[in-house]
């Protein structure tokens, strides 16, 4: 199956609990099964950036997949967030089926970081 990644901007509040849901549905509106799959994320200040500023993955409990359902929830705890000193940035979140060779690109985009005043 080719998917074209949706673009999404994300906005993470330095200090707070970072969570975002998904479902991932085909074109006739039908969840896609991702058991047996795995996922994973950077948040990169830029494209060319050697290291993320976060990283969740199905490895580190950032990413939870829903199995049948096709849910994707995302989440970064707040000692995570607070760590970010970036205030934009860009990333990606890609699901690896459980061949481990067929990855699928199925968001992108900008990733908007603010400021904690309360700390």
């Amino acid at each position: 199956m080719t998917t074209h990644p949706a673009k999404h901007n994300l906005y993470v509040y330095r200090g707070a609990t970072f969570a975002e849901a998904i479902s991932w549905k085909d074109e006739n509106g039908i969840p896609v099964d991702l058991t047996g799959f795995t996922a994973r994320m950077h948040m990169r200040e830029t494209v060319e950036a050697s290291t993320p500023f976060l990283t969740l993955t199905t490895e580190n409990s950032g990413i939870t997949l829903g199995g049948v359902a096709g849910t994707i929830n995302i989440l970064a705890a707040a000692s995570a967030t607070s760590a970010i000193t970036a205030s934009t940035g860009v990333y990606d979140l890609e699901i690896v089926a459980g061949d481990a060779v067929t990855v699928t690109r199925l968001l992108e985009g900008l990733v908007f970081i603010s400021p904690e005043v309360t700390r």
